[in-house]
């Protein structure tokens, strides 16, 4: 996936993906105020909160991160779309990262997570209060996890 922009309407294919999927597991809308698709799209993309998913590979690879979640993991899009999402925690908390993970899978989603990640240069931060849910389309088909969190300080 190239970049969000304008030129692509913010990648609002993706972004109706997250919308859909948060609906369906958490029974209300992520950003409530948002009609149209491309408004949702460009609206997550500049949100206050940190929004990433990841793919359904054996080795998840983020497939998205909003401008916050960017600069919280300190990388730019194109090297944070080729990054196996384990590697967004410290190899000591991929466990129990892991153990989240599968919970998610078996339940559809979780909240009130914490946990903590680590940015591109190596800068440790706490995330709190983090939702994480399955990604389905329409048919119900899983096509990967998401989440987002307002809370975060580094440590």
């Amino acid at each position: 996936m190239n970049h969000p922009s304008k030129e692509n309407n913010y990648l609002s294919e993706h972004a109706e993906l997250i919308r859909y999927s948060y609906r369906h597991w958490l029974l209300t809308e992520l950003m409530p105020e948002s009609s149209s698709e491309g408004g949702f799209a460009k609206r997550l993309f500049e949100a206050d909160f940190a929004m990433v998913t990841h793919n359904t590979k054996s080795e998840p690879i983020f497939t998205y991160g909003n401008q916050k979640a960017l600069e919280l993991f300190e990388f730019d899009w194109q090297d944070f779309t080729c990054l196996p999402s384990k590697y967004s925690a410290e190899p000591v908390n991929q466990a129990e990262r892991e153990r989240l993970l599968a919970v998610v899978t078996k339940n559809g989603y979780i909240d009130h997570y914490e946990g903590i990640r680590l940015s591109k240069t190596g800068k440790r931060f706490v995330i709190k209060n983090a939702i994480v849910w399955n990604l389905i389309d329409q048919h119900q088909v899983y096509q990967g996890q998401a989440a987002c969190f307002t809370q975060w300080h580094y440590l």
